[in-house]
């Protein structure tokens, strides 16, 4: 089959997961249609693309190989079946063991997981992002880089989603509803820390990444739709996003001081020497006077995104506190990857209960321990690891700035893990395998581009 055409199919295939991860993947585990239809995409990708497969294996880096293979043995070896004396020594089963003897029935093989379907449904969640990574890795850097301008253009697609979504009366112009309509602004999410978390992505690809030929207005358009992006970040009243969007908007301002550096010193006794401040200074002024009048346009709205800050009555200490409690009982085990909801309403306190259920941790962290114990954070911290050394590589690469711009959405979705579940949502899983393909690639390259 022709290289090219190999190529083409493998953007076009690449392209098509994203998007339906994007309309589809954002409600989270309530949706199991969804996501069925999302994972079902990401798996008619991948067939066709055995290659891509070899090649991914053959290039990729063995720390990257392995803490994928990692990842898939861990919830694997959860739901292998143990004989009872084993599984009967593991911490926190001691429930199950007194149940099955009041029934007679001491001698059942059990998995490792208290609720092993949940565990392969945890499983079934990593086909889209394993789905990304292999495609995109078979990808040549250009048209990593032409992705990461849709990813860009889809945070203003959210924009004018949310138009429809704020002043409306009902839920109808959400997808997956909202407990607040017409005051939130969602996208394609359930969850608004989420749909600020890519909005967050939108803006570092926006204002990092490299454009196909040269122009004055660039600088200018760059900072337009930053602003606009940073406004639906603070439409979206997710103070984890608003908080974050400082990662990718300080990337940007020490991108614009070295390149205005750089300008100067090449212009430097020329008649155009004072350009490169003109034009960092023109879209500064560009951004204050945009922002200020998009602001005083919504002054409610963002000063209703302020308030939150100064929220007192935050329920999520009172379900950290059950969970620590949780994962002291399963520690250093674990309970089983996806099992914290069953787990957690054994222990949760009586004078903490509320009609609603926790479902979440509402902390991926601590939420890893009950599921993952010692296991699970071993892991976590290998892969950030993994994101911290890919991102010093990279740092000679003429694309450092991209590259940068992954790993920047990649270090916001585990700040957020610290209120937050970022990654239980399809969408988030493929738009942060997308950025590790671009950070990945564009670090294992970099020693061809040196002289």
């Amino acid at each position: 089959m022709n290289h090219n055409f190999t190529q083409r199919l493998s953007f076009l295939a690449l392209v098509a997961v994203l998007l339906i991860a994007f309309a589809f993947g954002g409600g989270g585990s309530r949706y199991g249609l969804a996501n069925l239809t999302v994972q079902l995409a990401a798996i008619a990708a991948l067939v066709p693309h055995r290659v891509a497969l070899a090649q991914f294996w053959r290039t990729a880096g063995t720390p990257l190989r392995l803490l994928i293979l990692l990842s898939l043995l861990l919830p694997l070896l959860q739901i292998v079946p143990l004989p009872p004396a084993i599984w009967t020594a593991l911490p926190g089963r001691d429930l199950v063991a007194r149940s099955l003897e009041m029934v007679g029935d001491q001698t059942v093989w059990m998995p490792f997981s208290t609720n092993p379907q949940r565990t392969i449904l945890a499983l079934s969640a990593l086909i889209t992002p394993l789905a990304v990574l292999i495609i995109g890795w078979s990808l040549p850097r250009p048209q990593l880089l032409t992705i990461g301008w849709l990813v860009a253009a889809l945070g203003l697609v959210t924009m004018l989603l949310g138009l429809l979504q704020l002043g409306a009366t009902d839920d109808s112009g959400t997808l997956f509803g909202s407990r607040n309509p017409g005051s939130v602004l969602l996208g394609t999410f359930a969850n608004r820390n989420s749909t600020g978390l890519l909005l967050g992505f939108s803006l570092g690809l926006a204002a990092l990444l490299p454009v196909p030929r040269s122009h004055p207005v660039i600088p200018f358009a760059r900072v337009a739709i930053c602003g606009l992006l940073v406004l639906t970040i603070f439409l979206t009243k997710s103070r984890t996003a608003i908080l974050l969007a400082a990662l990718p908007l300080g990337l940007a301002g020490l991108k614009a001081l070295w390149w205005a550096l750089g300008e100067r010193r090449a212009l430097a006794g020329t008649p155009n020497a004072g350009r490169a401040g003109a034009i960092v200074l023109g879209a500064i002024a560009l951004l204050a006077v945009s922002g200020t009048a998009l602001i005083l346009a919504a002054p409610g709205r963002i000063g209703e995104a302020l308030e939150r800050f100064e929220a007192k009555d935050d329920p999520r200490r009172f379900i950290w506190e059950d969970a620590a409690y949780s994962a002291a009982r399963y520690w250093p085990a674990g309970a089983g990857i996806g099992t914290f909801d069953e787990v957690f309403q054994v222990d949760e306190s009586l004078e903490n209960l509320t009609v609603r259920t926790a479902g979440r941790a509402h902390n991926d962290y601590l939420e890893l321990t009950i599921e993952a114990g010692l296991p699970g954070l071993a892991l976590a911290g290998l892969w950030m690891l993994l994101i911290a050394w890919m991102s010093w590589r990279a740092r000679h690469s003429s694309q450092a700035w991209a590259a940068w711009a992954g790993s920047c959405f990649l270090l916001a979705i585990a700040l957020q893990s610290i209120t937050d579940y970022p990654l239980r949502n399809q969408t988030i899983l493929a738009f942060a395998a997308f950025a590790l393909v671009l950070l990945g690639r564009i670090a294992a390259d970099q020693q061809k581009e040196r002289p």
